[in-house]
C-alpha cells in the first residue's frame, strides 16, 4: 500500500503542471462532454502505465532507443502545433467553435491513448522517480510492487486530469457566452507548450535520450 500511495501522489502532482494531455482533456470536457474527457484521460493513462511498466522491466533496452525517442519528440511537437493552430482557428471562427484535432471520429479513449503514446516526456520523469524509490527501498523488484505502483500511477494521473476536466467545465459555465475566449486561452497554452518543446529540442538540445542517460549516471 505504501508504494501504491507513493505512485498515486507522485503521479497526481506530476499531472498538475500545464501540459498537452491535461489541457486537451480540459478542452474536450468544454467542447464535448465530461464522459469523453474521462475516456480520453483513461486512454492517456493507459499508455503512461505501459511506459512505466516497460521502464521497470527493460530499463537498459529503453535507454538505447534514441532514434525512436527522437521521432516521438518530433511527432509530439507537430501534434502540439496542430492543437494550437486548431484552437486559435476555432477562436477566430466562433460559428464552428471546435478544435478539429480533438473533435474527430476517433473514439476519445483511442485519441488519448495515441496522443500519450507519442508523447514520451513522461519516460525520464518516471525513470528518475523509480530510481529514487528503488534507492529508498520503497519500490522493490517484485511483480506485486510493480502492479500496485502502476495502479497508483494510473489513479493519480486520472485524479490530476479530473482537476482540469471539472475545473474547465466550471470555468466554461462561468463564461459560457464567450467560447472564443476559452479557445484563445487554450490555444495560447498550446503555443507556449510548443515553444518549450522546440526550445528543448533545438536550443537546449536536451532530448529524451539525453535525460535518460543522465538518469543512468545517477543510478
Amino acid at each position: 500500500m505504501r508504494i501504491f500511495f507513493t505512485g498515486m501522489l507522485v503521479s497526481f502532482l506530476g499531472s498538475l503542471p500545464l501540459g498537452t494531455l491535461n489541457i486537451a482533456a480540459m478542452q474536450i470536457a468544454i467542447s464535448q462532454t465530461v464522459k469523453n474527457a474521462l475516456l480520453f484521460s483513461l486512454g492517456s493513462l493507459t499508455a503512461e502505465m505501459v511506459y512505466v511498466r516497460l521502464s521497470l522491466v527493460a530499463m537498459d533496452w529503453v535507454r538505447k532507443q534514441e532514434k525512436i525517442f527522437r521521432l516521438l519528440e518530433w511527432l509530439t511537437l507537430l501534434i502540439i502545433v496542430a492543437l494550437a493552430v486548431s484552437s486559435l482557428y476555432a477562436a477566430m471562427h466562433p460559428s464552428q467553435g471546435k478544435n478539429i484535432i480533438l473533435n474527430n471520429d476517433l473514439p476519445s479513449y483511442l485519441l488519448g491513448l495515441t496522443m500519450s503514446a507519442v508523447n514520451p516526456v513522461q519516460i525520464p520523469f518516471w525513470f528518475g522517480w523509480s530510481t529514487v524509490l528503488f534507492t529508498k527501498n520503497v519500490l522493490k523488484p517484485r511483480a506485486s510492487y510493480y502492479n500496485f505502483y502502476i495502479i497508483g500511477i494510473g489513479l493519480g494521473t486520472l485524479l490530476g486530469n479530473c482537476v482540469f476536466i471539472f475545473g474547465g467545465r466550471l470555468i466554461a459555465n462561468k463564461i459560457q457566452n464567450n467560447q472564443s475566449l476559452m479557445n484563445y486561452i487554450i490555444g495560447g497554452v498550446f503555443v507556449v507548450t510548443a515553444l518549450i518543446q522546440a526550445w528543448r529540442m533545438f536550443v537546449k538540445k536536451k532530448d529524451i535520450a539525453a535525460r535518460l542517460h543522465e538518469t543512468e549516471q545517477k543510478d
